[in-house]
């Protein structure tokens, strides 16, 4: 059964960096996909950027794509977040979900980013 993990949430000053990361199950290999959304209270669940494992290419949406980076990590097996200048509309919960190269989707249970001012 494939596992995906998040973890770097927790409490952040306005202004400050953030880093996410995400683990699934095996290798990032294994998946044609590795995706970062995140929901705030009262907001549907937004795409942020996407990792493609066969082209080794992030595509960042425009929610992020001024302050934020990207990157995989092959060795650890991570698809890592970078976002600098943290504003308080960036508290939500942040997700990652990975699609197998059949299709199947699997989220993680998500991780808390809380900002303050």
């Amino acid at each position: 059964q494939v596992q995906v993990t998040e973890s770097g949430g927790g409490l952040v000053q306005t202004g400050g960096s953030l880093r996410l990361s995400c683990a699934a199950t095996g290798s990032i290999r294994d998946y044609k996909f590795i995706q970062w959304y995140r929901q705030a209270p009262g907001e549907e669940r937004a795409l942020l950027a996407q990792y493609k494992t066969t082209s080794a290419t992030v595509m960042y949406t425009d929610l992020v794509i001024a302050r934020s980076s990207a990157s995989a990590d092959d060795d650890e097996g991570t698809f890592n977040l970078h976002m600098n200048d943290v504003r308080p509309e960036d508290a939500a919960v942040y997700y990652c979900k990975v699609i197998s190269i059949s299709g199947n989707e699997y989220w993680g249970r998500g991780t808390t980013v809380i900002v303050s001012s």
